[in-house]
């Protein structure tokens, strides 16, 4: 990478972990449903836009950063650990798809996974933190509104976002 790729690599992944944590911390919905509680949220709207326009890097980075230093700073510290793995995984694994392939199907399937990581990788979090193979069941409804939500809105706002980014120059950090 050369030095003016870097400071945008820097630059626009340090604003990903903003956006992501603010989306996080200040678009949510808290669930006294579930046994454990629960969070959704919008932080994986910034997520997946920055994974799929700027790829794995600056996706695994915002995504893993943003979310954990809301876990950091909202009172659920014991997840930060998890969620830089899991969202940072999510993030990763979204842009290592979409920087291989642009058809917009391949976008859905990115989600798809996504999701799928983030049902694995939370159960696993919470069999770990409860101890219990059985409570976490209660939050999987949850983390797929969660992921649901988001593609949703990524889907109706990711072409303008692409021909935007497009426009001002800036590329993928492969």
């Amino acid at each position: 990478m050369e030095k003016k790729d870097n400071i945008q690599f820097l630059t626009i992944t340090a604003m990903g972990i903003a956006l992501v944590y603010v989306f996080t911390a200040f678009v949510n919905v808290r669930l006294p449903i579930t046994a454990n509680g629960g969070l959704i949220h919008l932080g994986n709207v910034p997520l997946f836009l920055l994974a799929m326009i700027f790829g794995r890097k600056t996706g695994a980075i915002a995504g893993g950063v943003g979310m954990a230093l809301f876990d950091l700073l909202s009172g659920w510290t014991l997840w930060a650990p998890f969620t830089l793995i899991v969202v940072g995984i999510m993030g990763y694994v979204v842009g290592a798809i979409s920087e291989k392939h642009k058809a917009y199907q391949w976008k859905l399937i990115a989600m798809a996974l996504a999701c799928v990581i983030k049902v694995v990788g939370y159960y696993i979090a919470e069999v770990v933190i409860y101890g219990n193979l059985f409570a976490p069941v209660s939050s999987i409804p949850g983390n797929l509104v969660q992921i649901g939500v988001a593609a949703a809105a990524v889907c109706v706002v990711i072409r303008p976002v692409e021909l935007a980014v497009k426009k001002i120059g800036i590329h993928q950090f492969a």
